[in-house]
């Protein structure tokens, strides 16, 4: 905290020196930095840089397509990093606009806001959170997004002191401001050059060199009109101090937020340690309020609409098929195959330690069509034998030789054709791995569950059915309600 901008830039370089000797030189694409924050000559809000002050920096290191950007390039890098800059944080971010945009605003994929009207009470609480925090091993780079001890100089003036020269507190702060800062941020003041007619700002600033410790700062003259000349140290005493160097604020109430990269655990199960280590840091106080941000919200969202989905998505399957075949006990058995295709995906996902996300939630529910699909090809050719008088019992036997070969080439060509993707080979493949084993997964115990079990099921459900067509439709020949002309 409080590092000047030149040394930022040193660290900042030192920095990108470690990456090139670890990574390789040649390895590197390009680099880039945007390093610290100074004061503003206008009005501008720096809510948009990337950066909270002098001491912060932001590197982009873009690698050439031959080196892995993963898990373990970043936990060799942290260890050189800390191994040559022990007393630098640092924290590893996002660089692709996917993860940035589903961080939602967070610098990391968790972040555990404490929020409330008083500063001290939130900070005093998020320390004990972030006790809580360090003792997960899967946590790293547990660091505070804002700088709260931010070092200060605390000037306490005696004003009885000042009094006694004659100084007012305009006059001391008029000398301090010339001595940290510049007087042209408080009193405007511009020359014209008769000649050009050019205005010129004139201001008054003492040359950093001349303070470099809180000793010059003492020796500061304050200069009353017409009076001696005292020192700041005569009527002030000078300690060092700290300060909130950066203060956010969420529905008008002040921020402290942790924030930590999650390494070797999937998202999912990262959220449920880090709620119970929310739990044991214990009830926050009056006021106080803890959320948690970043990535694990929008995917518990994801996840509970996903199970709503794939529940509604079944019943109106079973609606569908209730319509269709105008009967309740066959539009049953077609969806008793959906536990068989839930049993393979979780199967397949545990076989290959694969996690339950989005993308297998997807691939759930496009392995659960599939096997709708066969399922209503079999009872369809089922139907059709057994209103052509044959037995329930044969009927089923003929609906799924009848439909066999069919069956195993949708089934056959699904599976080969998610067979790459599930393999995860190749840029980016990773990603949608997890649909492709849960599809294959799912159709493979779909298959033989609407080969062999379908059919048992077909003759329980149809052993005491009419041979007459179950339609209400008057002017079908098969329906009970025909009216002859």
């Amino acid at each position: 905290m409080g590092t000047r901008i030149e040394r930022t830039e040193l660290v900042a370089l030192k920095a990108l020196d470690v990456m090139k000797n670890e990574i390789g030189p040649d390895n590197i694409s390009i680099t880039s930095g945007f390093i610290g924050v100074q004061p503003a000559n206008y009005p501008i809000n720096t809510i948009y840089l990337w950066t909270s002050g002098p001491q912060e920096a932001v590197l982009l290191v873009a690698l050439k397509p031959s080196v892995t950007n993963n898990e373990e390039l970043h936990e060799r890098l942290r260890a050189k990093l800390h191994e040559a800059m022990p007393d630098v944080q640092i924290s590893f971010e996002a660089g692709d606009i996917v993860s940035q945009v589903m961080s939602f605003g967070s610098s990391t994929p968790l972040e555990v806001a404490v929020q409330g009207v008083n500063l001290s009470a939130d900070r005093t609480y998020a320390e004990k959170v972030r006790g809580e925090l360090a003792k997960l091993s899967f946590l790293r780079d547990l660091q505070y997004s804002q700088a709260l001890d931010y070092p200060t100089v605390d000037v306490n003036i005696d004003r009885e002191r000042a009094g006694q020269y004659g100084l007012t507190m305009s006059d001391i702060s008029k000398s301090l401001i010339a001595a940290t800062s510049s007087s042209r941020y408080t009193e405007a003041n511009y020359w014209r050059d008769p000649a050009s007619g050019t205005a010129f700002q004139i201001q008054v600033e003492i040359p950093q060199n001349r303070m470099q410790s809180m000793a010059d700062l003492g020796e500061l003259p304050i200069m009353p009109p017409g009076a001696s000349q005292p020192l700041l140290s005569e009527v002030a005493s000078l300690k060092y101090g700290t300060t909130p160097g950066l203060i956010e604020r969420y529905n008008s109430q002040r921020v402290v937020s942790l924030t930590a990269n999650i390494h070797d655990k999937a998202l999912g199960q990262a959220g449920d340690e880090v709620n119970a280590a929310l739990k044991r840091a214990g009830d926050p106080p009056r006021g106080v309020i803890v959320k948690l941000r970043g990535q694990i919200p929008p995917l518990i969202q994801t996840i509970s609409g996903l199970r709503i989905g794939l529940l509604l998505a079944v019943l109106v399957i079973f609606l569908i098929l209730a319509a269709n075949f105008q009967s309740v006990r066959l539009a049953l058995g077609i969806v008793l195959t959906v536990p068989a295709v839930l049993c393979g995906v979780v199967l397949m996902l545990l076989i290959t330690g694969t996690t339950l996300n989005v993308q297998s939630f997807m691939g759930a529910i496009m392995a659960i069509g599939i096997a709708v699909a066969n399922s209503i090809l079999l009872v369809t050719f089922a139907e059709m034998s057994r209103h052509d008088g044959h037995p329930v019992h044969e009927a089923a036997i003929a609906g799924g030789v009848g439909r066999l070969r069919a069956i195993l080439m949708t089934a056959s060509a699904m599976i080969v054709g998610m067979l790459p993707m599930a393999l995860g080979v190749g840029e980016g493949a990773r990603q949608s791995a997890p649909l492709g084993r849960a599809v294959i997964g799912g159709l493979l115990f779909s298959t033989f569950a609407t080969l062999t079990i379908l059919p048992a099921i077909y003759a329980i459900l149809q052993r005491k059915a009419k041979k007459s067509s179950p339609s209400l439709n008057p002017t079908d020949p098969a329906s009970r309600y025909y009216e002859a002309s």
